[in-house]
């Protein structure tokens, strides 16, 4: 599957949002794209994009699963939480969503 925004998909988003210090942004991103192996392997997983604030001070990680219960089984795997547990040392605000409207020009 690929990155879809669609309130119809069914899809669970995840945006993790971490504050940063400048010289520390492009470690954090990094860190995350490297990382992502590891969460292509779970099931449920769909996709991830990372973001950094053009201020440096910012990373975001918008992530799709294909369900709440897909993601609460890959937060109890060893493999896929070794790399989150160094990512949310930085100060991060993790909330999961469900997409209610979309528009296009």
């Amino acid at each position: 599957m690929t990155t879809t925004i669609n309130e119809n998909d069914g899809l669970l988003t995840v945006i993790n949002v971490f504050t940063v210090e400048p010289d520390q942004q492009q470690s954090l991103v990094d860190h995350l794209v490297t990382n992502l192996a590891t969460a292509k392997k779970q099931e449920g997983f769909v996709s991830a994009n990372i973001h950094k604030s053009l201020d440096g001070t910012r990373v975001i990680n918008y992530a799709q699963w294909t369900s709440k219960e897909a993601l609460d089984l890959a937060l109890q795997n060893q493999e896929f939480m070794a790399p989150v547990k160094k990512a949310v040392e930085y100060p991060h605000d993790f909330h999961m969503y469900e997409v209610v409207f979309t528009t296009q020009a």
